[in-house]
């Protein structure tokens, strides 16, 4: 894919880049680990101020961001609004508390029990990290690394989307008007084939990937070979599970925002909707009118629910997936084709009639696609639930404090909602099981994954 910026909404090519020699990506590796060598010895003090510094940057940046996000990818400017909201948050979370959760741990039983006087656990930063981001979320998923790896002391090298390489360059230029030191945040505009390149470079520590299953494939495989930590974010096929008890009102209103927010592309987006019999076609009558009353169009427009997909390839492939479905006897409720004229964009649909011969079945749609799957009790639903490969969100609807306690512990994935819409917090740890990847970011376990955990003992 070329560097460049594609309006989804046209399909015109806005500016294009080229990517990096060799020559230079080498360059920047070098002065990322040269940078580190005295970052990492910087005071918390020091960096949470930098860090509320870019975080008011970003703030006062909100509607010229947001403009970028949609021109780029097609979100709605509401959403991108909100995912730069979101990011000054995170930024400010970190700052504020990173010193505090990496403090030096000390034993439940005391050093005593050692046989030492002193005995603790400190965490230290690894070093550079190579970020490897999609264009979904372009700010939240690459700030969401950023700011725990910046304020533990480690440095970023940033290969972002080739389709959003103006939010990356941003993203850069931020850190550098905040005060960090040139070096510590640097995007490197480079293709996927020069990848491999910078993860076996020695001076690089480890990595994090947010994205396919077959990308996450590649740089695990790459940093196993290598002996470099990873942390791998990929897709999810997340059930919404309705059962009698649920507030019906409250379950249909969140399940359209579950399945179309950034227009359907998101990882923990509400995919299979698993509705209890008993409430079965009430929740799909209404659940179908909600999703086809969804205003379709330019992105740019406050009055547009949904905007287009965000690349073009992004489209055929869902369309792909939902044909495949109707020609295996799949029904269609709504929607279910592309939209014609320019742009990208895909009507959203609701399909039921699923059958495990469907690629739907298993196969993440990054689109504004439901599937409705009727279930017949609590057994039945935690088995579809858990009947994907993946494993990254979940939510499910109950007033029933057992039903809630059963789909808590049984659903097999790295979170579960229950009666709300699957998120992520700079609060809550956030990643998946199975093969939506493995690692987490965000909370304090987002801040270790990239740290050495010294253990030191004193006579």
């Amino acid at each position: 894919m070329a560097i460049a910026t594609i309006n989804p909404a046209t399909g015109e090519t806005v500016k294009s880049f080229e990517p990096m020699s060799e020559e230079e990506v080498q360059g920047l590796i070098g002065l990322a680990h040269d940078r580190w060598k005295q970052y990492r010895t910087v005071s918390f003090e020091q960096k949470a101020i930098w860090m509320r510094a870019a975080a008011d940057l970003l703030e006062a940046d909100i509607e010229d961001v947001a403009q970028l996000m949609t021109l780029e990818m097609g979100k709605t400017l509401a959403s991108a609004r909100g995912e730069a909201a979101k990011c000054v948050k995170g930024l400010r979370f970190y700052a504020q508390n990173t010193e505090a959760m990496l403090a030096d741990e000390g034993l439940p039983g005391g050093a005593g029990a050692v046989g030492a006087s002193r005995a603790f656990t400190r965490y230290e930063p690894l070093g550079v990290v190579l970020a490897v981001m999609p264009w979904n979320y372009p700010f939240w998923q690459v700030l969401r690394f950023a700011a725990p790896a910046l304020m533990t002391g480690n440095v970023g090298l940033l290969k972002h989307a080739s389709n959003v390489p103006q939010c990356a360059m941003y993203i850069q230029d931020l850190f550098e008007r905040s005060g960090f030191p040139k070096g510590c945040f640097q995007t490197l505009l480079i293709s996927s084939s020069q990848v491999e390149g910078v993860l076996r470079d020695p001076r690089v520590a480890a990595a994090t990937i947010t994205g396919s299953e077959w990308a996450g494939r590649s740089v695990a495989s790459i940093c196993g070979d290598e002996i470099k930590p990873s942390v791998l974010e990929l897709g999810g096929n997340d059930p919404f599970i309705v059962m009698p008890s649920a507030d019906l009102d409250s379950a249909v209103a969140t399940a359209v925002t579950a399945r179309t927010q950034n227009n359907g592309q998101s990882c923990i987006a509400a995919k299979r909707f698993l509705i209890h019999d008993a409430v079965y076609d009430q929740f799909t009558k209404r659940f179908v009118e909600a999703m086809s009353a969804l205003t379709v169009g330019n992105p740019v427009e406050e009055t547009t629910d949904v905007g287009p997909l965000a690349t073009a390839d992004g489209r055929a492939e869902v369309a792909e997936l939902v044909d495949d479905a109707i020609g295996k006897g799949a029904s269609i409720l709504c929607g279910g084709r592309t939209v014609d004229g320019d742009g990208w964009y895909f009507l959203p649909t609701v399909i039921a009639d699923i059958s495990p011969e469907m690629r739907v079945n298993d196969e993440e749609v990054f689109g504004p696609v439901a599937m409705v799957h009727r279930v017949t009790d609590i057994d039945d639903a935690i088995a579809l639930a858990n009947a994907t490969p993946f494993g990254l969100g979940s939510s499910a609807w109950t007033s029933s404090p057992e039903e809630q306690e059963r789909f808590i512990s049984e659903i097999a994935a790295g979170q579960v909602f229950i009666n709300g819409m699957t998120t992520s917090y700079p609060e809550l740890a956030f990643g998946g099981t199975k093969r939506s990847g493995y690692g987490r970011e965000l909370s304090y376990h987002g801040l270790r994954e990239f740290c050495n955990a010294k253990t030191v003992w004193v006579k």
